[in-house]
């Protein structure tokens, strides 16, 4: 049987271990903890504890000095781990080589993507572009939340681990598909100037940037008349003809809600918070606003 240091971070690391620890205990050796401050829930907490009520040894990453396992394992990790890369196994939230990189759940509900997935690959020099040892997908229906596409594509973090963890436990080799580069697309890092809505954008697209931009994320941000804001939820609505159309003003406002105009279609906001103080801009209180 091969030995398994685990990385694990966020819920997608929680339920992976909680998912599969019944089954493979004896593989664990140890899981190595990440923190996350900028989320709702980290799950940190969560995976301690679990390490605990199963005997798993477990430190934090900042107290992390050394891999002594047959190989090592990343789910939802951030950081570089320094390993030999043909034993060290890495989960990324994407069908690769389709959304190499950063945030790529993210930028797939963004896009309307009607299938996402996880890929069980090995480590490489360049990221994520190593051998593809499983993959498992679902589909998507939109409206979807972020919060609701992590529920579900927990399923498909165990469904890959589940194909990759019977080999380790019979002491055999991990063999993987490479991947076809000429394939591959790439996500970006993002950072606080990506949770600002860009009015100019089509109204359905703008709903997918808010909710895949949800909790556990910081949420989609905008100026309400020099206000920073959170948009929490927006409804698409048909357009109608702007003689003089100027994406982020107010065309009117229904019961208290605001309607924005686009670059194409019109936004109903229906959850507007003040950033700085967490009160409810709703009903909005001027009409002649401009969200910017």
């Amino acid at each position: 049987m091969s030995t398994l240091t685990l990385f694990l971070m966020t819920r997608k690391g929680y339920q992976l271990l909680a998912d599969t620890v019944d089954t493979f205990r004896d593989l664990f050796a140890k899981v190595v903890v990440g923190r996350d401050a900028t989320l709702d829930d980290d799950y940190a907490e969560q995976t301690i504890a679990l390490c605990e009520r199963h005997g798993i040894a477990w430190t934090e990453r900042s107290q992390h000095r050394e891999i002594n396992t047959d190989y090592a394992m990343a789910v939802g990790w951030r950081w570089m781990i320094d390993f030999p890369e043909d034993r060290l196994i890495v989960f990324h939230d994407s069908l690769l080589p389709r959304y190499r990189g950063f945030n790529p759940l993210v930028s797939a509900l963004i896009n309307g993507d009607d299938r996402v997935g996880v890929t069980a690959l090995l480590g490489a020099s360049e990221y994520d572009a190593g051998p593809i040892l499983a993959q498992a997908s679902m589909e998507v229906a939109y409206p979807c939340t972020i919060a609701r596409a992590i529920d579900d594509i927990c399923a498909c973090y165990r469904d890959a681990a589940l194909a990759v963890f019977p080999q380790l436990a019979q002491g055999s080799p991990l063999q993987g598909v490479p991947q076809d580069d000429n394939a591959a697309t790439y996500s970006l890092w993002r950072d606080e100037e990506d949770y600002r809505i860009d009015w100019h954008g089509e109204a359905t697209r703008l709903v997918r940037h808010i909710d895949a931009l949800g909790s556990p994320y910081a949420g989609a941000r905008t100026l309400v008349n020099g206000t920073l804001a959170r948009v929490g939820r927006a409804q698409a609505l048909p357009d109608v003809p702007i003689e003089n159309r100027t994406p982020g003003k107010v065309i009117r406002v229904d019961n208290g809600l605001p309607v924005v105009v686009c670059g194409r279609g019109l936004l109903k906001i229906t959850e507007l918070t003040d950033i700085a103080s967490g009160e409810s801009l709703l009903p909005l209180a001027k009409f002649r606003s401009r969200f910017a």
